[in-house]
């Protein structure tokens, strides 16, 4: 499967980064992997889903893999995982594909 283009506003998560980007407004982080196959078919999705959103909220991704450690402060236990924040809160939890109306739905209801 082709790697699809990444958006301008999606935000790759690391140790060093996850703090000031998780920590105020909205965010949606995709928990993913490589070998993931639904994971795979997530990442259009959510590359249009951090053009649609723009500034409203932060879109990120996070490779369970390289960042173990991150992945289970929030107890991901499987992929994909779709964890929505506000203010550095887990408001909701999503697990498996979801469709780009969902996610944007999701985010306007605690927006």
């Amino acid at each position: 499967m082709q790697e699809s283009p990444v958006s301008k506003n999606l935000v790759v998560l690391t140790p060093s980064n996850f703090q000031h980007q998780t920590k105020s407004g909205i965010v949606l982080i995709d928990f993913w992997a490589s070998w993931c196959m639904p994971c795979k078919m997530m990442s259009p999705i959510i590359n249009e889903v951090a053009d649609e959103v723009g500034e409203k909220a932060r879109i990120c991704k996070l490779n369970v893999e390289e960042h173990q450690q991150l992945s289970s402060k929030f107890s991901v236990r499987n992929i994909p995982t779709l964890i929505l924040l506000k203010n550095g809160k887990e408001i909701d939890r999503f697990v498996g594909v979801k469709t780009k109306d969902f996610l944007i739905k999701q985010i306007q209801k605690i927006s």
